[in-house]
């Protein structure tokens, strides 16, 4: 048996109960959209990201199965498989990959995964360490990652924006372009985080208000890069004031998924709006990610970042996260040795 929340959808609304599941109802039935299933894995860290705290709400958009264990992180120790590259024994880790919508995933004991989307767990990072980062660092790096591929480097001599600075994504956005060179300027709606933003890197705070109203088709330019967390009106009037040839790194709607704008930033400045989807990213995009990850982060900073909470509080928690009480990221404890 394995300790596990598990949502289940009905006409009366979601429930979210924590209950032991016989390890058998992990696998996949011939009706569902998994893939394959020939690693087990012993998880002893999840995350709770802002899609976790959809799905504990019921989120159909999240949770596209009833019932399904939550949890799109995961991080454990392999205990059996029928897959080439992983043997007993082997730490390894996951962000997405369908984990937590369309199949059972990191918020229990035992989860049961397609070996292809697996990478090993850096050494350089405990098991709580890789949790701390997940799908909010990961995604992060994918940012910088794109935002480099389209040339913006730090010799530009201009500043990257970073929306929704405060949450785990936004704070890991901060430590990666510090530490790549960049000078960033963090967007937040929570003055008294300002300190910890400029600990992780940041330059320069503004408030969200200075974002969050209504916007020319185009204003100043100040930016070379963005990356965005928030999707809304926040992102509308970056892109007003992005430099020419300068990129936007979409990756997520915590305001809200419209993007109401004009075409005069692409047509005139030559901005590029690049997506950022983690959860369906190719494996060797996932191990380079994890590479960088692992060579541009300290386990101090990750540390500075992640809060630990235990499996049993992740509903609790889960409504905070929704609320936007969170600073940071939190990590799940799931085998209760963390």
């Amino acid at each position: 048996m394995t300790r596990a929340w598990q949502i289940t959808l009905s006409d009366d609304g979601p429930r979210a109960e924590l209950v032991d599941l016989d390890i058998d109802a992990l696998y996949p039935s011939a009706d569902t959209l998994e893939t394959a299933a020939d690693v087990e894995v012993a998880v002893s860290w999840s995350g709770l990201n802002y899609k976790d705290a959809l799905a504990f709400a019921g989120n159909a958009g999240v949770v596209r199965r009833s019932p399904l264990v939550p949890g799109i992180d995961v991080v454990g120790t392999v205990t059996a498989s029928t897959n080439s590259r992983w043997s007993i024994g082997d730490r390894v880790l996951l962000n997405g990959a369908g984990a937590g919508e369309t199949r059972h995933g990191g918020l229990a004991e035992r989860a049961v995964l397609d070996g292809g989307t697996l990478i090993a767990t850096p050494t350089v990072f405990t098991d709580a360490q890789a949790a701390g980062i997940g799908t909010a660092g990961f995604t992060a790096m994918l940012a910088v990652l794109a935002l480099e591929r389209h040339g913006v480097t730090p010799e530009s001599g201009a500043e990257v924006l970073v929306t929704g600075a405060s949450g785990g994504l936004g704070s890991f956005a901060i430590a990666l372009l510090a530490r790549a060179g960049f000078a960033v300027t963090a967007v937040t709606g929570r003055p008294a985080n300002a300190d910890q933003l400029r600990a992780l890197g940041a330059v320069n705070i503004i408030d969200r208000a200075e974002l969050d109203r209504p916007s020319r088709a185009l204003e100043s330019q100040k930016w070379a890069g963005v990356i965005d967390s928030v999707g809304g009106q926040m992102l509308a009037t970056a892109l007003a004031q992005v430099r020419q040839d300068g990129a936007v790194a979409a990756c997520g709607n915590a305001a809200s998924p419209a993007l109401n704008t004009s075409v005069m930033p692409f047509i005139l400045r030559g901005v590029a709006v690049l997506g950022v989807n983690s959860s369906l990213t190719a494996l060797a995009r996932r191990e380079h990610a994890w590479s960088r990850l692992a060579s541009d982060l300290t386990p101090a900073i990750v540390d500075a970042i992640a809060h630990p909470v235990l499996l049993a509080e992740a509903r609790d928690r889960a409504v905070e996260v929704l609320a936007g009480r969170v600073a940071g990221r939190l990590s799940v404890c799931v085998d209760g040795d963390g």
